[in-house]
């Protein structure tokens, strides 16, 4: 099953309706997207909680990494740079970190408030290699603004 963005979209946009709350936005999202796709291994959020730190947020999966400096791996490239970041072989990546020895490829889009200010990443792990689309990146990046950037 691969998600039907659309559908996924109106969901979430009904679920999170009315809510300011950026960890109870990030739990939703993360459910909803998790169980939408079977690419999707692992799902979750690395908040933004100091210069240059992510912590883990709500997540859907296996455990993740506690902490990730934006000086290592997918999710801290993306703070870094906050660019989306679409990995079809995460053994390729320098500095990839391996919070999980299955993962074989990764998404991971910066996630910003309405304000313009980075609170965060929004991880998806697959245990598929090259399991990602840039249409994977642009729904979901649709989704990540419809939802937080009204806070």
């Amino acid at each position: 099953m691969q998600a039907d963005f659309g559908t996924l979209a109106k969901t979430i946009a009904s679920l999170t309706a009315g809510e300011t709350d950026e960890v109870a936005l990030m739990a939703t999202v993360a459910c909803e997207v998790h169980h939408a796709d079977d690419r999707f291994d692992w799902t979750g959020f690395y908040r933004a909680v100091a210069p240059e730190l992510l912590k883990i947020g709500p997540y859907q999966g296996g455990h993740g990494c506690l902490q990730i400096p934006f000086s290592r791996g997918v999710c801290g490239a993306a703070a870094r740079t906050g660019e989306v970041q679409l990995v079809a072989d995460v053994d390729a990546f320098p500095g990839h970190i391996a919070c999980a020895s299955s993962t074989r490829s990764e998404l991971v889009l910066p996630v910003w408030n309405a304000a313009g200010a980075l609170i965060g990443v929004f991880d998806i792990d697959s245990d598929q290699p090259d399991a990602f689309t840039q249409e994977d990146a642009e729904q979901l990046a649709v989704i990540l603004r419809q939802v937080f950037s009204r806070n």
